[in-house]
């Protein structure tokens, strides 16, 4: 009866096992992965730049898929779409003196959704100096992290300073908080200075579905890829559109792709979210967004994908991870991808600052283990950025074995057996 019993039970998880092999076959296809692709990269698309009828479309076909997959909403939300809003100011007018010169608007760089900003030394604002011989970009993060209201000194000694901080005023986020940047030789006891100003705000979404968790629904598991891309250039040999099919019309393939494949497999302990960011071509607002949503404490890991439709440096059936160092992810990954043809490597690209360059870094920074998944050869990738970017130049083929190398390898992570170590967040930049 023993002897028995046991080979039912085998019979029972061969059974089980070719049922998840015929699966992933089924939803890891070449031809799925051509569909997906044609549609996202397509010319229809117009390059899917942020604020353009193209990056509609898309959002469009995103959210028909996931709802075709079955996937739930954002709590409290009513589409797949999560809407917000970047703001972007243009100074109109300044007047007033610091350290008794008349102020210019070529000094300031004003970040406030505030049309009209009076500032003296008793209006409440915190005055903080930048001075020479620090570091200006982590300075300035580092500032407007404390969320304050601030005017920050800039020492005259930095190069193109308002070029580089007119970056962050360019669009931002709707706050209470404001922020004025001055470039002065010191800091002013006393002053006074009015600034009006309009603010454009401006609507974008990413698209995001999730397959909610059955005992740990409260930590959650995120994939991600962004649907941007950088629109309708210059003419070159007559074509003008970047498609964009790898950057990253391939992550956001993966990620549909994904969300079908786990929620017809219904066994995820942890909540899934699946992810498509927009504008992270022009500053990374869409995956900034979604993660203030977050408690990062309950996020248990990012697969951020991001450029997998060729092959990299290490042939097929493999891609690096960014950051592999920083937490025991990939060693997890590995452990699940054991006796498989599929390898992940570390990022062999550490010059190019990768793992601070894509969409997993706003939660990297929080200590989340956050990690952008990707085979792009960035010393040699000769169609980035280009118009040649399209669907004819991806080798859909080994795209579909890396989504399903990434479903087999995530699968302990999401039925909450594996728990990957934190990103040690004293030793970001």
């Amino acid at each position: 009866m023993r002897i028995y019993c046991l080979a039912i039970t085998a019979l029972v998880c061969l059974g089980g096992n070719l049922f998840a092999q015929k699966d992933q076959d089924k939803y890891f296809n070449p031809k799925e992965v051509e569909r997906i692709e044609r549609v996202l990269s397509s010319d229809d698309m117009g390059g899917r730049k942020p604020f353009t009828e193209g990056i509609e479309k898309a959002a469009d076909f995103i959210s028909a898929e996931f709802k075709a997959a079955g996937l739930k909403m954002l709590p409290g939300a009513t589409g797949f779409r999560q809407p917000f809003e970047v703001l972007s100011p243009i100074i109109k007018e300044v007047t007033g003196k610091f350290n008794d010169e008349e102020v210019k608007a070529s000094q300031l760089v004003v970040i406030s959704a505030l049309p009209v900003l009076h500032l003296t030394e008793k209006s409440g604002y915190e005055m903080m100096e930048i001075k020479a011989g620090v570091n200006l970009a982590t300075e300035a993060a580092r500032m407007m992290a404390m969320k304050k209201n601030l005017i920050v000194v800039v020492d005259t000694s930095f190069p193109r300073s308002i070029n580089y901080l007119g970056r962050l005023s360019r669009r931002f986020f709707k706050s209470e908080i404001s922020v004025v940047f001055i470039v002065a030789a010191k800091a002013s006891p006393v002053f006074d200075i009015t600034i009006k100003q309009d603010v454009v705000a401006q609507k974008l979404a990413n698209v995001v579905g999730i397959i909610p968790g059955k005992s740990k629904k409260n930590e959650y598991v995120i994939f991600s890829g962004h649907y941007d891309h950088l629109g309708i250039g210059k003419p070159v040999n007559g074509d003008s559109i970047f498609n964009g099919a790898n950057d990253d019309a391939a992550g956001t393939t993966a990620v549909i792709m994904l969300a079908k494949y786990f929620k017809q497999l219904g066994n995820n302990e942890r909540t899934i979210v699946f992810a498509t960011f927009t504008a992270e071509e022009s500053g990374g607002y869409g995956a900034r967004y979604f993660s203030q949503q977050f408690d990062p404490a309950t996020v248990m890991a990012m697969f951020n994908i991001e450029m997998i439709g060729t092959d990299s440096k290490w042939g097929n059936n493999s891609a690096y991870i960014t950051g592999y160092e920083k937490t025991n992810m990939g060693e997890i990954l590995a452990k699940n991808l054991k006796g498989t043809e599929f390898t992940f490597h570390p990022d062999p690209y550490i010059t190019e600052n990768l793992f601070y360059r894509s969409d997993n870094a706003t939660l990297a920074r929080l200590g989340v283990p956050a990690h952008t998944i990707s085979t792009s050869k960035m010393d040699s990738e000769k169609y980035y950025h280009t118009v040649d970017d399209e669907i004819e130049t991806l080798d859909l083929n080994n795209m579909a074995m890396i989504i399903k190398a990434i479903a087999k390898s995530s699968v302990s992570i999401i039925n909450g057996k594996d728990t990957p170590s934190r990103v040690d967040t004293s030793t970001l930049k």
